[in-house]
């Protein structure tokens, strides 16, 4: 039997929706997902406190190298090992998904910079497939359309329908 797929649980860092994240970390992982996250405050702890053995992406590996870009980096590798396990990618974003920022299968951080919705991008671009919790970001990005999902692991998260047709640099 091979690895279980990895879900990759993304989110703002000052935001904790402490009851949200352990609710759908506890569903994914009974439905059979192993939750990967990395080491920020917010919905990253949020989801490392609430999953069992969860694979933490930690920047102070030196892994991804030192500095902001480590932290992209590190989301990058994240999001890429979510796509190669044929798993799935959750994000709880503060806002609105800021101009610039649209699927691809190469990072992009918009204006403002955003590494939530940059990672649901890629994600995206990837064809991975993508929840979002709207609560905290009512809007969500006209890349295609979403749908709210209402049974199994994933209720009431928002889901992109893909495909996305995103280049191919």
């Amino acid at each position: 039997m091979g690895a279980p797929p990895l879900l990759a649980v993304v989110g703002s860092r000052r935001l904790s929706p402490a009851v949200a994240v352990a609710r759908l970390v506890g569903a994914a992982q009974a439905a059979g997902f192993r939750v990967a996250t990395g080491c920020a405050r917010g919905v990253d702890a949020c989801a490392r406190s609430a999953a069992v053995s969860p694979l933490v992406f930690a920047v102070s590996s030196g892994r991804w190298g030192v500095g902001r870009g480590a932290f992209a980096a590190r989301t990058v590798a994240l999001v890429r090992a979510a796509a190669a396990s044929g798993g799935a990618l959750v994000c709880f974003p503060l806002g609105p998904c800021p101009a610039g920022v649209s699927p691809a299968r190469f990072w992009r951080s918009g204006s403002p910079p955003s590494g939530s919705w940059s990672a649901v991008a890629l994600a995206a671009g990837l064809g991975l497939p993508v929840f979002v919790a709207r609560s905290a970001s009512p809007n969500l990005p006209s890349w295609g359309t979403w749908r709210l999902v209402t049974v199994g692991p994933f209720a009431g998260l928002h889901r992109l329908a893909l495909p996305v047709m995103v280049p191919l640099f």
